[in-house]
């Protein structure tokens, strides 16, 4: 588990095939073996073996109506159950080719559909079996099969090397296709799982937000009170000099107030729903973002133009923008050896972050893929291990601050003094990695002329 985003990809992602679907393929599948059957019968003059072909196409039928019966349509089949599944469909349709002709049936090629349903449906191990299977299957009809003849007497049959050709195709096309539909699905399964990480961490940082404002409007609600309890206990601990005992309680009721007070006060400080603080200016947007970073070993030095202090934008203060930025300063503080800076620079058109650490950088052959998500091998040579010891990623951390950052109209670019596109002058020594996080101004600059309004009402 991920313990920046709470997100668990240990779930399995291969068992969630419905059995109304396979049921509904299945019967498209029994409903064109019928009509390829009248067709050849009747309109083709084809003489074949009517009954032993209409009992393979009745236990089809079979097996979906006791799937209705026994299972709930929306059931979720478990691995083995659709290996299962797929492996009936495929020696059904192999038999009632058998007794069809064979290869020399046009409608062989069909025999590609459990191996490409299984390449992304199930895990490899029982991919790799359902395409074994197929692949026998395929042999054994090239084979052995009953001919197909006319009710003349004459047999249709394909020259023997167009028979041969047609068993190679359905042998590749069973291979390539398994390959491909696997990388397609692999891919999606990745990408889900990832977004569905990123959105976990957006909602994390914007429930922390909305907890800062409750906390906020308590500390203010609860002020005057506590106000009150604390000078009706000072003027109660004045009349009672004469009463040291009952003085003492009203002193130590101050006492309590007083802490009351201090306690939400610091909560307070932490941020509260008022519209003043929905934007900021760029500087102090950056700090918060690396706040949580400056005691974890290595120096932050944040820095902004030359008399930019003055001048600096006021930028709305979005969740994505915090938590985007605060991934990419904790992967410097990671592998950085001592130091990380963080640079800020803006023009009329764009402003952008330059975060660098003095680390080993990214290695070459990753440039291009940094952002990727669940990457195996590491961005960056491994960190220093006791800045890692609390921290158990899965290699969504950049992917997450690079797709949430993009949500607000960033572009990312990522740079290494090992890259061989970066010019001498770009190679600083202090740079190990670098990331160039870059906004359009227009997209993410407040309007500080505009007003307020008023503040929104908090619901107990």
């Amino acid at each position: 588990m991920d313990e920046s985003t709470g997100f668990d990809p240990t779930f399995d992602r291969t068992s969630g095939v419905r059995l109304r679907t396979l049921v509904a393929l299945r019967w498209m599948a029994i409903a064109g073996q019928l009509a390829a059957l009248a067709t050849a019968i009747w309109y083709f003059n084809i003489n074949v073996p009517v009954l032993p072909c209409l009992a393979l196409i009745g236990l089809s039928v079979m097996a979906n109506l006791l799937s209705g019966v026994l299972f709930a349509r929306n059931l979720r089949l478990t691995e083995g159950a659709t290996l299962i599944a797929l492996l009936f469909d495929g020696l059904q349709l192999a038999a009632l080719l058998y007794l069809t002709g064979g290869l020399n049936n046009p409608f062989a090629l069909l025999i590609l559909a459990p191996a490409t349903i299984a390449a992304t449906a199930l895990e490899a191990r029982a991919t790799v079996l359902v395409c074994a299977v197929t692949i026998l299957l395929v042999t054994a009809i090239a084979v052995f099969d009953a001919p197909l003849q006319h009710v003349n007497g004459n047999v249709i049959a394909l020259p023997d090397e167009f028979a041969f050709g047609f068993w190679l195709a359905i042998i590749i096309g069973v291979a390539f296709l398994a390959l491909y539909a696997r990388r397609v699905s692999s891919e999606l399964h990745v990408m889900n799982d990832a977004l569905l990480a990123t959105q976990m961490a957006l909602a994390r940082e914007q429930k922390l937000t909305d907890l800062s404002g409750v906390v906020a409007a308590a500390a203010h609600e609860l002020g005057t009170p506590l106000a009150t309890i604390k000078l009706a206990s000072s003027e109660l601990a004045d009349e009672l000099t004469d009463r040291p005992e009952l003085r003492a309680d009203a002193e130590l009721i101050r006492t309590q107030a007083d802490r009351c007070r201090d306690i939400l006060m610091s909560m307070g400080q932490r941020g509260k729903d008022d519209l003043h603080m929905r934007a900021a200016p760029f500087l102090a947007l950056v700090e918060e973002a690396a706040a949580p970073h400056r005691d974890r070993g290595a120096t932050l030095h944040l820095s902004v133009p030359d008399g930019g202090m003055n001048r600096q934008p006021v930028l709305l203060r979005r969740p994505e923008i915090i938590h985007g930025l605060r991934n990419l300063i904790q992967n410097a503080v990671d592998f950085a050896q001592s130091t990380v800076w963080i640079e800020l620079a803006w023009d009329s058109a764009q402003l952008s972050v330059r975060i660098t650490d003095d680390g080993p950088g990214f290695p070459a052959a990753m440039i291009g893929r940094i952002g990727d998500p669940f990457m195996r091998g590491r961005t960056q040579a491994e960190p220093d291990a006791e800045r890692r010891a609390h921290y158990k990623g899965m290699g969504l951390g950049l992917f997450i601050a690079k797709t949430l950052l993009e949500r607000t109209g960033a572009r990312l670019g990522f740079s290494s003094p090992a890259d061989p596109f970066l010019t001498p002058e770009e190679r600083r020594p202090k740079s190990g990695a670098s990331v160039l996080v870059t906004w359009p101004r227009n997209r993410i600059e407040a309007d500080s002329r505009a007003a307020r309004g008023k503040n929104p009402a908090i619901k107990p």
